[in-house]
This record gives structure tokens, sequence and C-alpha cells, in this order.
């Protein structure tokens, strides 16, 4: 399953060791789910991770963030944008998002702001926009059948 997520998923899941962002990126980590990233998206990640007010919210120093993200590097699924997807979001930094879901064939876009992707002018069909808590619970949902029935 391939997935895409917003910036503030990524910092949600870094902030708190609680919560579905943070268990969406375990899974991530250990294989199990796919994240899928393209360069403007990994800057979005950089740019807002690095800002000195998040570093102080996170608790973390610049080199820290840097090492996470390279970790995340390591294991997503690169995409390249050879063109430019303008759904027209409200945030402008929010259309790379939308962008590397769709061009990565991701499943799901998570981000816990809905709201400003449901209001794009481009509709997404290729890819459902969910919080992190529905994606986690559904993801779940479908993980514990597939362990369940190979248990058996």
């Amino acid at each position: 399953m391939i997935i895409t997520l917003d910036t503030n998923v990524i910092f949600s899941a870094i902030h708190s060791k609680q919560g579905a962002s943070h268990q969406i990126l375990r899974e991530a980590l250990s294989g199990k789910i796919q994240l899928a990233l393209t360069n403007s998206v990994y800057f979005e990640y950089y740019d807002v991770l690095t800002r000195p007010d998040i570093l102080t919210k996170l608790q973390l120093a610049r080199d820290e963030v840097e090492k996470i993200l390279n970790t995340i590097t390591l294991l997503v699924k690169p995409h390249s944008v050879y063109f430019l997807l303008r759904p027209n979001l409200k945030d402008e930094k929010d259309n790379c998002i939308c962008e590397c879901a769709f061009v990565s064939q991701s499943q799901f876009l998570i981000t816990s702001n809905i709201k400003d992707f449901n209001q794009s002018e481009l509709r997404h069909q290729s890819f459902k926009v969910v919080t992190p808590q529905q994606f986690y619970s559904h993801w779940k949902n479908i993980y514990d059948k597939r362990s369940s029935t190979s248990d058996g």
C-alpha cells in the first residue's frame, strides 16, 4: 500500500509517540507501509520541520531532524513530477503533497487538514484524503485480518 503524508502528519509523528501519526510512521519505517516522496515534498518537510519555532516544539536540534528525514528518504519510494498538477489549494505548498499522491498512485493522502484538500478544484479520484486516525484504523483492520489468516 502506497501513501502520501502531509507535513503535519510527519510533525505529529515526531512530536509525540502517542497517536495515529506516530504509528503510521513506525509502520512505514518497518516496511509494512510504503511512503511516497517527491523532491518538492521532501523540501517542504525540511523547510517546515527545521524552522526555529518548530524545532523548539519538537525539542530537537536541526541535525536530529535532518537524521530523521534522511532515514525517511532511505525507506520511501521516490517519485518524480514531470508536470505541475495545480489543484489550486488554499495553501500553495499543499499542491506538492497532492502532486506526490497523484504521481505515486498513492491510495491515501493522509493529513490533519482534510478540509484544505477537499476544497481543491481538482477532484482527486485516484486517492482518498483521510486523517491519520481514519487511515490507521483502516490499515490496522486490514493488517490484523492478514495476520490472523496467516497464523491459521
